[in-house]
């Protein structure tokens, strides 16, 4: 079963091979993991954060009509609303700038929790993450843990864009670690897209 970080996945990709917005398409990702690592692929959920149309329409738009794509092919997806909050930030020229900085909530919890939840259930041998969030390190513990008192074999996996521009280079501790090339990422692209035409 694969779990994917939507805006965690997006910002590795950005960094690593210079992708400008979210143009992956999460099931072929997957797939195209799974079949370089000998897995059959049962499941994909979706998990990302969502902006308010009154704060940003635009990227509002692009996720919402995103993710009724994902969930009527298939896919199950979770939202949760992003939390902004007031930063300083110091730009090059040392002044000092004010801006409302988006921050997701809840949504490392849930893929947390579902990662869990599957493994004590029996739903998956290896549970398949793409994400580099550390906090999700102690979810693998726990699935090793329901390993240990179920006696079954059960893996958890970290895929991740690694390329010339990454600044985190590691998966998530305590999993093993996937790195994705520029061109496997590129064979996986979304021919759809789902920005509003501007104007």
């Amino acid at each position: 079963m694969a779990f994917v970080d939507g805006q965690n996945l997006f910002h590795a990709a950005r960094e690593a091979f210079g992708h400008r917005y979210p143009n992956f398409d999460p099931v072929a990702l997957a797939r195209s993991v799974c079949l370089t690592c000998g897995w059959e692929l049962e499941l994909v959920s979706f998990y990302t954060g969502m902006p308010d149309p009154a704060d940003d329409p635009f990227w509002n738009h692009f996720w919402s009509a995103r993710v009724a794509y994902l969930g009527a092919h298939g896919v199950r997806t979770f939202t949760r609303p992003l939390r902004y909050r007031v930063q300083e930030v110091r730009p090059a020229d040392t002044s000092v700038v004010v801006a409302r900085i988006a921050q997701e909530k809840g949504i490392d919890v849930r893929l947390a929790l579902d990662v869990v939840r599957y493994a004590r259930d029996g739903h998956y041998d290896v549970g398949l993450v793409f994400s580099q969030d550390q906090d999700l390190a102690e979810a693998a513990d726990e699935v090793r843990r329901i390993a240990r008192q179920q006696d079954r074999w059960i893996k958890v996996a970290c895929a991740f864009p690694l390329g010339p521009g990454s600044r985190n280079r590691r998966g998530i501790n305590h999993t093993d670690w996937i790195p994705i090339e520029h061109a496997t990422y590129d064979a996986c692209l979304d021919p759809r897209d789902y920005r509003p035409r501007r104007g």
